[in-house]
């Protein structure tokens, strides 16, 4: 497991589909917002569910947000998009809606980035976000992350264009 101040990475395990699906890909509003792509309903325990257990792969890599103290389930993170010539990756989190708003983004986000710089030995990462999304903006500031431009409505949010940010960290940006 990695670990933070306030959560740990560690693999995901089959029972945290049922959890992830049921709190983060059920809530449409904030499913539509985080994955930038239509929704569209998945049954329980389908293929389909972008929450469930798959296998290791060179570009990306999936975890289980844990809180450490409790050992409780509190969402994903991962690297993906991981580009081994350029050493690149972007950076995604999502969190059950009972631990929104209580400063574990910025740790998930500082781990993630300790494993794509000191394990993997990437050279930048990169976050994007929609322009309202405040807490994944303050997340991405507290870990460091430099602003670096706007999407002018580049997603389609719930019968709205939104205008998106995006964030990038360096390696030797990174305070190891």
């Amino acid at each position: 497991m990695l670990r933070g101040e306030l959560v740990g990475l560690r693999a995901k395990h089959e029972s945290d589909t049922p959890i992830l699906d049921a709190e983060l890909h059920d809530d449409v509003v904030n499913d539509v917002r985080s994955g930038w792509r239509p929704w569209r309903p998945v049954s329980p325990g389908a293929e389909a569910s972008r929450f469930r257990v798959s296998e290791p792969a060179d570009d990306r890599a999936h975890f289980a947000v844990v809180e450490l103290t409790s050992g409780t389930l509190v969402g994903e993170a991962q690297l993906a998009g991981i580009d081994p010539h350029n050493r690149t990756a972007l950076v995604g989190l999502a969190l059950r809606p009972a631990w929104r708003g209580k400063g574990l983004g910025t740790d998930i986000v500082r781990v993630l980035c300790h494993y794509a710089f000191v394990v993997l030995g990437l050279h930048s990462v990169r976050l994007g976000t929609l322009a309202d999304n405040h807490g994944m903006i303050k997340a991405a500031e507290r870990a460091g992350f430099t602003r670096e431009g706007v999407g002018r409505e580049v997603a389609w949010i719930m019968g709205e264009h939104v205008d998106s940010v995006y964030y990038g960290m360096l390696a030797s940006e990174w305070p190891a």
